[in-house]
């Protein structure tokens, strides 16, 4: 058995990664063509590379058939429940920073705060019949976040596309997305709210805590956390 990790199949968070292991003596690299998602790893004896979506990185930790993975600290944490007894954090990677955040029309020049938010809710409601919609593609982490605000007269609105574009689109009226530059929501004449930051997530090395490991893992793990340190 030998110890697997997880990495994004392609693109920046792919080559990032790959130049963070690099940084370490540690040589990640495809196998075959971009096509195939197989891998090597030189520099460390034991590991086996795994090409992932960064989504599904977070289920294949938790399910303990990958024992380390690379993905960002939002889908840890959108994905997985209780996330900390699933993974533990080794490493931040210092890449792939980006905010989740709650945003709403830049013409709501009334709303600026989520008790501002709280009160537009429930004044939509009473006008319109039926609940502000929020859109996301982040549904766990929006609920927690708006419950520890005292924000309940909302209802979530899935998006797995231009999150950004839904309140134009009139398919809702608020969305909480994630954000680097915040060029896109301007650009869509939004605004974040004053307190509207959720999470500030960024490429992030985890652990699995329920992966079962033989004595040779334990040792490949120890060697690898002390080559990463």
């Amino acid at each position: 058995m030998s110890i697997k990790l997880g990495v994004p199949s392609k693109g920046r968070l792919m080559e990032k990664t790959f130049e963070w292991f690099a940084g370490r003596g540690i040589t990640l690299g495809r196998s075959g063509s971009e096509r195939e998602y197989a891998g090597f790893v030189e520099g460390v004896e034991n590991v086996e590379l795994v090409l992932l979506s960064a989504g599904e990185i977070p289920r294949e930790l938790a399910a303990g058939r990958i024992q380390l993975g690379v993905t960002g600290t939002d889908l840890i944490r959108e994905k997985l429940g209780q996330w900390e007894s699933h993974v533990s954090e080794l490493a931040e990677l210092g890449f792939g920073h980006a905010d989740l955040v709650l945003a709403v029309p830049a013409a709501w020049v009334d709303v600026s705060t989520l008790d501002d938010l709280d009160a537009a809710a429930a004044a939509f409601r009473a006008q319109h019949g039926f609940r502000l919609r929020i859109a996301t593609k982040y549904h766990r982490l929006t609920r927690e976040f708006l419950r520890g605000a005292g924000v309940a007269d909302y209802q979530l609105v899935d998006s797995q596309g231009a999150t950004e574009g839904t309140v134009k689109n009139e398919t809702a009226e608020a969305i909480a997305d994630i954000t680097s530059t915040g060029d896109t929501l301007r650009a869509n004449h939004l605004k974040i709210l004053e307190d509207g930051l959720m999470l500030r997530s960024q490429a992030t090395l985890f652990r699995a805590r329920g992966a079962e490991l033989t004595e040779a893992d334990r040792k490949t793990l120890a060697e690898l956390s002390a080559q990463l340190g």
